[in-house]
């Protein structure tokens, strides 16, 4: 069903055509105690993917979970003075242990909080800085990493441990490796009820990927994790028992980081949620996640377009991905031409790629294109998830007519209060009860598109061609937009690059060699210092519209 339309005093807002309940409860009671979620234990729930007899079950996830909140708090203070004050801070890849510590930190009443491994010291200096942890953790690969940004802000070394494991977590001061002993008593975490502690609650802390500025922590609450999980997952499994077979199973594997909310919701939550099983790998490797897609039988996932476009077009691609029955795409949006592309790779060409859309700030997916095949259709980002309103305004802050584009403003549960002791960017981003995503977008029919150029009545979606032109050594960020001219959009790209290293006709000639004529750059190449962004790292296509009048108005002199 299409979103609705209703025409208020506030404005022209669009409704999700479905209402649903959202749980009254806390994250850990909803995944490890709500009939939703139930699941035996000794249901296998996370495992390595090099070598699955390294694993854990409900039953193990449960009391090492309880086991690791209990040192927490005991020798590391965590939630002593009370719940959503004390950060622990996660510098890791890919684990399968690295759930223990998310539940661990949430059972003891801390904050979770991860970032890249790939972070340099500085960026990670900047980021303990903003947060304050009570300890880092971190892991062998990311140990020289962690040791230096800690030493740049003069955290206690015995604070940082490093962890390990294939049936017991095991921890150890990172810099002096003096092992810390597997405590034998048990904390249970506190169920919560109170729909407005639950509300206020801060139980998790997600950077953005960097702006023109500093990066911004984004504060989740108990609500926001459980809204999220339920309301896009019920529908999922009201689906998966009408039309699925009986012995369907819910099978991922974990390739994206879990520092990202992609991370923690497909593989802290929503897996633990539909009853089922994680494969972690410890860093991305195109090869090797094929490898295990067939191994394990991956039936359901969500990636990035650039992985999806791999898919596409890498020869070694056959029937790996012959058991992908629930395919979605996110994170930018997709022309219709590669999502097309990649349901013939999928499910034996018969799964139907499917897009959402949304920003850590909505914890994840707050559009979605539901699984119905006669509702799907390719480009667009789907229906707004139940129990969620949006407006469309101009750049004078105005709500337009349906079917005309402009900002995305959003409201729900899976919206967050704020930013993390940032009373500025939380001024810029929520306004009267609305977030403001920087994020252009129009809803056609009810259904929302994103940021597509149309070239000539074809779409050209700016994510693929961002993709590409970052790829080149030379370009160290970009944001691709249309821009009037011969009577259509012409993709134009804004890079940030020396153009004494790389010239306008080098990058043009750089595109034009790997895409299709229609998505080649003719509206040009601009060199700017940096590319505007939101407080979540979404660049903001306005203000480089904007830019583009400008120059179109000057050129005009």
């Amino acid at each position: 069903m299409a979103s609705i339309i209703e025409k208020t005093a506030e404005g022209t807002i669009y409704k999700s055509p479905r209402t649903l309940t959202v749980p009254g409860v806390d994250l850990l009671t909803l995944l490890f105690e709500s009939e939703q979620c139930y699941s035996p234990d000794d249901k296998i729930l996370h495992a390595d993917a090099d070598n699955p007899s390294n694993c854990l079950t409900k039953g193990q996830v449960c009391l090492q979970s309880k086991r690791l909140a209990m040192l927490l708090r005991d020798q590391y203070g965590v939630g002593a003075q009370g719940p959503s004050r004390d950060v622990v801070f996660n510098i890791s890849g890919g684990h399968f242990m690295l759930p223990l510590i998310f539940y661990a930190t949430l059972a003891a009443e801390g904050i979770f909080s991860s970032t890249s491994p790939s972070a340099t010291p500085e960026e990670l200096a900047y980021q303990l800085k903003e947060t304050t942890p009570k300890i880092i953790i971190c892991n062998e690969e990311s140990k020289a990493n962690a040791v230096a940004a800690a030493k740049l802000v003069g955290f206690p070394p015995h604070n940082i441990l490093s962890y390990e494991g294939e049936k017991h977590i095991e921890l150890c001061e990172a810099v002096s490796g003096v092992r810390i002993p597997r405590s034998n008593q048990e904390l249970d975490w506190r169920r919560i009820t109170d729909a407005r502690e639950l509300a206020d609650s801060v139980v998790c802390l997600l950077f953005s990927s960097g702006t023109t500025g500093l990066p911004k922590a984004m504060k989740l609450s108990h609500r926001n994790l459980v809204a999220e999980s339920s309301l896009v997952l019920e529908p999922i499994k009201e689906y998966n028992a009408k039309f699925r077979a009986p012995d369907y199973k819910y099978i991922s594997i974990a390739h994206l980081p879990a520092n990202h909310i992609a991370g923690v919701m497909g593989y802290l939550v929503n897996a633990t949620y539909m009853r089922g099983v994680v494969y972690w790998m410890k860093k991305f490797d195109f090869v090797k996640f094929c490898e295990y897609s067939k191994k394990y039988g991956m039936t359901t996932g969500f990636t990035v377009p650039p992985i999806f476009l791999l898919i596409t077009k890498a020869p070694n691609v056959t029937d790996q991905f012959d058991e992908w029955a629930d395919a979605i795409a996110g994170a930018a949006p997709m022309g219709e031409e590669l999502q097309v592309a990649v349901g013939k790779k999928l499910g034996k060409g018969t799964t139907r790629l499917r897009q959402t859309w949304g920003l850590s700030e909505t914890t994840g997916s707050i559009t979605v294109v539901p699984l119905e095949t006669e509702l799907w259709m390719p480009g667009t980002v789907g229906t707004l998830v139940a129990n969620h309103s949006a407006r469309i305004i101009d750049d004078d802050g105005r709500d337009v007519e349906p079917g005309q584009e402009g900002e995305i403003l959003v409201r729900g549960p899976v919206v967050i209060n704020g930013y993390w002791k940032n009373p500025k960017a939380d001024a810029e981003a929520f306004k009267n009860g609305w977030f403001y995503t920087g994020d252009i977008g129009v809803f056609r029919n009810g259904w929302l598109y994103i940021e597509l150029i149309k070239y000539k009545g074809t779409q050209v979606a700016p994510a693929e061609l961002e993709a590409l032109l970052l790829s080149h050594p030379k370009i160290h960020d970009v944001a691709v937009i249309g821009v009037e001219g011969d009577g259509t959009e012409l993709p134009r790209a804004y890079v940030v690059a020396d153009p004494k290293q790389v010239s306008e006709q080098e990058i043009k000639s750089f595109v034009a060699k790997q895409v299709a004529p229609y998505k080649q750059l003719r509206g040009g190449v601009i060199y700017i210092p940096a590319i505007p962004k939101s407080p979540s790292g979404k660049i903001l296509r306005k203000e480089l519209r904007e830019l583009a009048k400008k120059e179109a108005r000057t050129s005009k002199l």
